[in-house]
């Protein structure tokens, strides 16, 4: 008999898949670019994208995965009969793979700030000019390629012990702790002076604020934020008991994520207003701006520590989910080669990831497409892969998959509320979905 993976309980299911969807996206990249493009304007738009566009397509993996119940190379065929449909599946498991090798990338510049963080507690590190350690950091062969290495196998670890031992204990434990570290950074952030100016810049829309460029990326936000377009989230969807209700777990996974999102905003924006500085700081505001933020605090190397193994804590939780799709497509959900397999990916990510650790430092020079090996790297999955994988994925749910399993899966009552939830998540789906991707797909490109 096999020994095929499985929840425990849908608590960890919902824990697990938050993870995957809270990650360096969203305290990483939502805090910079919110404070690119205006602060609460650019909030705004990122709820309601995310309300209307990421929650149906969540829904839409949901569904396809607890019913396909099997990995994702194989699912489109078993639902539909047609191997063809399979090449959406074989597209997420290689937007994964590359994704994870750029991703482990910046896990590993994490790693590395722990590490000097805590020197400096102790005094063995002089330097504060944050930006020539930043780039001393990320431009160093060494450094970069042992944090990289580092960090996929804190991930390989995790995944190895499987699905109930290794990635549901890991998300139980990381996810609350996550949730408390926040808290506490929070609390001293908005109670510094001059913090309320933070406050109102990040949670007080402004028209005036909102931009065409600033809507798009607000849009792609919203749609990266929750893993959508790499078949994780159909991944984990297939490892569910009939009983689970999706619809609750996909709606408890999209308030965590805006939580975590409005939580690394109101850490961040309320400390760089209260000391002067700007907040569009782009993608070193954590590891060039905050630190200086925190060093004018008391005990801020402190707070600082705690902000850096929370972001730590996001990154894994998703990285495990990038890693994860790769191990069930190899191994067919069955977990007698787990260990073996987890192992043989994690190399093969590194290898494929070494030239993304050396863009800032050897190959910085190798520029081609829209930069930067690394830049190139995120150019394709961001701006190419996860459209394409998200619009087949809309595509075969709006137009292939029967709409009355689709009501079973849901498992919403035969009621005129039940309908209409099914009627309008399903005109969605089928409809307006595709064409949004589409948009996005393009004004990305452009």
């Amino acid at each position: 008999m096999k020994n095929l993976s499985q929840w425990s309980s849908s608590i960890g299911f919902v824990l697990a898949s938050a993870g995957s969807a809270i990650g360096i996206g969203a305290v990483w990249k939502f805090p910079y670019m919110a404070g690119t493009y205006g602060g609460g304007a650019f909030l705004l738009i990122f709820i309601i994208f995310t309300l209307l566009v990421g929650l149906p397509l969540l829904l839409s993996d949901f569904v396809l995965g607890r019913y396909g119940r099997t990995y994702s190379t194989n699912i489109f065929k078993k639902v539909s009969g047609k191997s063809s449909w399979n090449l959406v599946g074989w597209l997420g498991n290689l937007t994964v793979f590359v994704l994870f090798s750029f991703y482990s990338v910046i896990g590993g510049w994490i790693i590395l700030y722990i590490i000097r963080t805590l020197l400096d507690s102790f005094g063995l590190t002089q330097s504060h000019n944050y930006g020539n350690i930043f780039n001393d950091y990320i431009s160093n062969p060494f450094y970069s390629l042992a944090s990289q290495f580092a960090f996929i196998l804190f991930t390989v670890v995790i995944v190895s012990k499987g699905v109930e031992k290794g990635i549901e204990k890991a998300s139980k434990v990381m996810m609350p702790l996550l949730f408390i570290s926040f808290v506490i950074v929070i609390i001293r952030s908005i109670t510094l002076d001059g913090a309320l100016d933070g406050i109102q810049y990040f949670l007080q829309p402004k028209v005036s604020d909102l931009s065409a460029e600033g809507i798009l990326y607000a849009l792609g936000q919203s749609f990266f934020a929750l893993s959508l377009g790499t078949c994780g989230m159909m991944t984990y969807a297939s490892y569910l008991d009939r009983k689970t209700n999706i619809v609750k777990s996909a709606n408890a996974i999209v308030w965590m994520n805006i939580a975590v999102s409005i939580a690394a905003g109101l850490a961040i924006f309320p400390a760089i207003f209260a000391f002067g500085l700007e907040p569009n700081q782009g993608p070193g505001l954590l590891f060039i701006v905050l630190p200086q933020v925190f060093d004018q605090m008391f005990v801020g190397q402190l707070f600082y520590l705690l902000f850096l193994i929370l972001f730590l804590f996001a990154a894994i939780t998703s990285s495990i989910s990038l890693l994860e799709l790769n191990i069930s497509n190899i191994t067919k959900n069955n977990n007698d080669n787990r260990k073996k397999w987890s192992y043989i990916i994690g190399i093969l990510v590194f290898i494929f990831g070494i030239p993304s650790a050396l863009s800032n430092g050897l190959l910085q020079d190798f520029t081609f497409g829209v930069g930067t090996f690394f830049d190139n790297m995120d150019y394709l999955v961001a701006n190419i892969l996860m459209p394409i994988g998200a619009l087949g994925v809309t595509i075969f749910v709006g137009h292939i998959f029967n709409k009355e399993i689709i009501m079973k899966e849901l498992n919403m009552s035969d009621t005129k509320k039940g309908r209409l939830f099914v009627n309008t998540w399903y005109f969605l789906v089928k409809f307006v979905l595709p064409i949004i991707i589409i948009a996005v797909f393009i004004g990305q490109l452009i």
